[in-house]
């Protein structure tokens, strides 16, 4: 039997896995779950297991928190302990987090064959610590699960060419699956006092937008904006906000509903009915595409480029008056939704090829 141990950390990836080990218990194939804890508290974590029915992890690496550099090095240490003890046949890893490298890193040391979900993405931007993360991982992976041609043609530029899967999204196949649920179990609307289409959702939480003058630039435009803004705030985006003195600001006027970050299943209630989001997030860019949602990307660049193109995204960076702007006269291209992200499939491919590649 082939076993693979799957490294995550982060809610995007619990999203990513949850159809993903679905499939591979579908192909008799052994799952081992790592945690590395880089996202820690309840809201980041356990929920996103237990609304997802994904595996229980057997390892849980407690890193937590630090510098891009501490982290990174911590899993690292970790993860390979685990590698040790469990000789997996693949390593599987997922998006582009310090736990992505982290993993990818620990299993090439050791010459485990790795598998990477959503390689190819590219910004561009070096600066980005996501950026250095994907281009890094992809080229030690030995099965690359591109989600979109352009992420294969990005692969192809950099001369990676063997192992090159195009499979589709697999954010899009959850999406798929969970937003029936979400609309027959979830409650957030009527829990926040809300209607469909009359507020904007926000979310804030890259590090490139917690310096002081970038988080201000961006809590100055939701609160002058006319519009009612949800803001599903970060643990990390509110303890700058409070170091900068603008929780306070937030929290005193009525604009804006601040909130503790949601469970999936309410998130995505969220996304389906906001009029406009507001985002630095990779994953809801994708998720408001997948929804039909216009989006505000809180970034100057992106890897979902697709989205940008095809008019359903506009990036403004941490400017307050493009961010203003936007909020007021960005509308989606309602006639144009011409990229697609897979057939909902992108797991089941993503599984038999890995039952493929170790029966080879």
């Amino acid at each position: 039997m082939c076993k693979i141990v799957t490294v995550v950390g982060a809610r995007p990836q619990f999203i990513k896995m949850a159809q993903v080990s679905k499939e591979l218990a579908k192909n008799h194939i052994e799952e081992i779950v790592v945690h590395t804890d880089q996202h820690y508290d309840y809201e980041m974590n356990k929920i996103f297991f237990e609304q997802l029915d994904i595996p229980e992890p057997q390892y849980y690496l407690g890193v937590g928190s630090g510098s891009h550099g501490y982290q990174t090095g911590e899993m690292l240490k970790k993860v390979e302990e685990v590698l040790f003890k469990q000789k997996p046949d693949v390593v599987l890893v997922y998006g582009d987090t310090n736990s992505t490298l982290a993993g990818a890193l620990a299993a090439a040391k050791l010459h485990i064959k790795i598998g990477h979900v959503e390689a190819g993405l590219r910004s561009f931007d070096k600066r980005m610590p996501e950026e250095i993360n994907r281009i890094l991982t992809d080229h030690v992976s030995d099965l690359l699960f591109a989600p979109t041609e352009t992420a294969v043609k990005n692969l192809y530029n950099e001369g990676v060419k063997i192992g090159v899967h195009l499979t589709g999204d697999v954010m899009y196949d959850s999406l798929l699956d969970y937003i029936k649920i979400a609309e027959g179990k979830s409650e957030i609307l009527e829990d926040l006092g809300i209607r469909p289409k009359e507020y904007l959702l926000a979310t804030v939480h890259r590090a490139e937008n917690m310096d002081k003058e970038k988080l201000e630039n961006i809590i100055d435009a939701f609160i002058e904006s006319e519009e009612q803004i949800v803001f599903s705030a970060h643990p990390g985006t509110v303890k700058n906000l409070k170091n900068y003195r603008l929780y306070n600001r937030l929290q005193d006027q009525g604009t804006v509903l601040l909130i503790k970050p949601v469970g999936y299943l309410d998130m995505l209630l969220l996304e389906k009915n906001a009029k406009k989001i507001l985002t630095d997030s990779g994953g809801i860019q994708k998720e408001a595409y997948f929804l039909n949602v216009p989006c505000i990307t809180l970034r100057d660049k992106t890897e979902w480029v697709e989205t940008v193109d095809d008019g359903w995204n506009i990036l403004v960076g941490a400017e307050k008056e493009k961010i203003s702007k936007a909020i007021r006269e960005f509308k989606s291209n309602d006639q144009n939704h011409t990229y697609y992200f897979g057939d909902g499939k992108a797991s089941e491919k993503i599984a038999k090829v890995i039952k493929r590649y170790h029966n080879a």
